[in-house]
């Protein structure tokens, strides 16, 4: 992707990477997740500095660090990477930044690739951190500016809440002239601000709430929030991209198209709402902003109940506007994805259904073990639950039925959050001990093949340190390690496992067959360059 000022026909997710670029940020880390990935990604590879963390708490106190420094830093994610990073997102807000923090919350209405559909909106309240929403690729080049130069002057967070559509859609992007940081790095000491201990932060929670009053009175006359004047008949309030299925659903409406959605300007929407005989709130997830308005005394309507699941498009908005709530007309049934032919998770999967486990899962390419053919995942709740959910069903069923129990982990998701439920086995062991496997192929597939810090390889897939996963397994205190890579190995080994009453950690190392080409030239070239 050109570096250059001329325009570009860019996804929303390739034009952040590009303002990064442009605004000179210093560094961008996150963890990947359909639909953020892409960002950190083109980054990259536009010669910013950019790296994957081990999870998505971990990417947002570096990033603290950054802006702590003095410095910019972007943090990716999606939306429900947002709930591993909560802990210092909160206190963050807190402490404030010297330099700025933009933290990337990717949503995914309608499940496209992900466990739930929640609206992230509901953390900037919780946390009290301002939010932009882009509602397209140009806005999303456009409030990147924004929110580091509304990071910098008030030395808070601020989160740039995008979703699939606008991650994933293409339009045509005009650069801005580049505005790098004025100011070098440089940390001030300053442990009233940084320091939480409560002394500190009732200070500091107050510092923040007066800085939001005066953030939102700023916002209440913001160029972000944009009044699009039409028929007085019918005024529609949205934000991101249900402004773009809303405007040609009713073109000839008055819209108030939000840009930043808290500390949300409710005199501003008020004044508009006087403007317009009938008043309408367009938008995805939850009610968000009709909650809000009407807890102000703004009267307006909302969706029914049946469109707040799933994205919105032209025909649902129309039926929202028609106040349609008959049943939508059912979508053509695509093909259920299934694991790749020659897939090694196959194999793993073919023997855990021999010996009929209660398979205690996790996310990853594995978790469409569920599907037929093989039908075999029994619980999938978030990443690295697998473990700790595992040892709970040990804990309380018969023995019998305990010792079916088995943990699935992938290598990605183990470092991630799989490392704290191995100390809990090891510290709380089941009296039948239990028996957790790790699925390596060497790299993160669900989300398009990135690296980890279990494959010894950077971003750019270049050599750096190596977590081996026996050795830390070993270091902890699990009583059997066992490192595999053939079916009639995996298949004497689980037996055995299974039916002992001692903690063990399979480790089935078997490459990803799509990524095996790519890493396998990965390996040849970081090895040629330490010969």
């Amino acid at each position: 992707m050109s570096t250059t000022l001329e325009p570009r026909l860019l996804s929303g997710n390739q034009a952040v990477a590009w303002a990064a670029l442009h605004l000179g940020v210093s560094l961008g880390t996150g963890y990947p997740g359909t639909p953020s990935t892409e960002i950190l990604e083109n980054f990259s590879l536009l010669g910013g500095r950019a790296q994957w963390a081990p999870n998505e708490k971990v990417a947002l106190e570096v990033g603290i660090g950054v802006a702590y420094g003095g410095a910019r830093a972007l943090v990716t994610m999606k939306h429900v990477g947002v709930n591993v990073a909560a802990d210092p997102l909160f206190t963050v807000a807190y402490t404030g930044v010297e330099g700025s923090l933009v933290l990337v919350s990717a949503d995914d209405p309608g499940l496209s690739s992900s466990q739930n559909e929640q609206d992230n909106r509901r953390y900037a309240v919780a946390a009290s951190v301002m939010m932009l929403e882009p509602g397209d690729a140009q806005e999303a080049y456009d409030f990147l500016f924004d929110a580091f130069t509304l990071s910098e002057t008030w030395k808070l967070p601020v989160m740039f809440r995008m979703t699939t559509r606008v991650c994933h859609s293409r339009g045509i992007v005009t650069p801005r002239e580049p505005a790098p940081q004025a100011k070098p790095p440089h940390f001030v000491r300053n442990r009233a601000a940084y320091v939480m201990i409560p002394g500190y932060a009732g200070p500091a929670h107050r510092r923040m709430r007066a800085k939001m009053a005066q953030i939102l009175e700023w916002n209440e006359n913001s160029a972000l929030n944009k009044v699009y004047e039409g028929d007085t008949f019918l005024g529609i309030v949205t934000a991101s991209v249900a402004f773009q299925h809303a405007r040609e659903a009713a073109p000839d409406a008055s819209f108030l198209k939000l840009g930043m959605t808290y500390p949300l300007p409710l005199e501003r929407i008020r004044q508009f709402r006087n403007t317009v005989d009938r008043c309408i709130v367009i938008e995805e997830g939850d009610p968000y902003l009709v909650d809000a308005m009407r807890a102000a005394g703004i009267e307006c309507e909302g969706k029914a109940e049946m469109y707040r699941f799933g994205e919105l498009n032209i025909t649902r908005v129309r039926r929202i506007l028609a106040n349609d709530t008959s049943p939508e007309p059912a979508l053509p049934k695509g093909k259920p994805p299934e694991l790749c032919k020659g897939c090694p998770h196959r194999m793993a999967f073919s023997v855990l259904k021999k010996y009929d486990c209660v398979i205690s899962g996790d996310i990853g390419c594995y978790t469409l073990s569920v599907l037929p053919p093989f039908e075999t995942h029994d619980s999938c709740v978030c990443m690295g639950a697998s473990i700790g959910v595992g040892l709970g069903l040990r804990h309380a069923l018969p023995e019998d039925e305990a010792r079916r129990i088995v943990s699935v982990i992938g290598d990605s998701t183990f470092v991630h959050s799989g490392i704290t439920g191995l100390a809990e086995m090891v510290y709380n062991p089941p009296k039948t001990g239990h028996v957790v496997i790790i699925l390596d192929n060497g790299t993160t597939a669900m989300t398009g093949m990135q690296e980890h810090p279990g494959t010894g390889r950077t971003m750019e897939h270049k050599k750096t340190g190596r977590i081996v996963f026996e050795d830390v397994a070993r270091a902890m205190g699990v009583t059997n390690v066992l490192v595999i890579e053939n079916t009639a190995e995996f298949d004497r080994a689980l037996s055995d496992s299974l039916a002992r009453d001692e903690l063990t950690l399979i480790i089935l190392r078997k490459m990803c067959r799509l990524a095996e080409p790519k890493l396998k030239q990965y390996q040849a070239e970081t090895e040629s360059c330490h010969e």
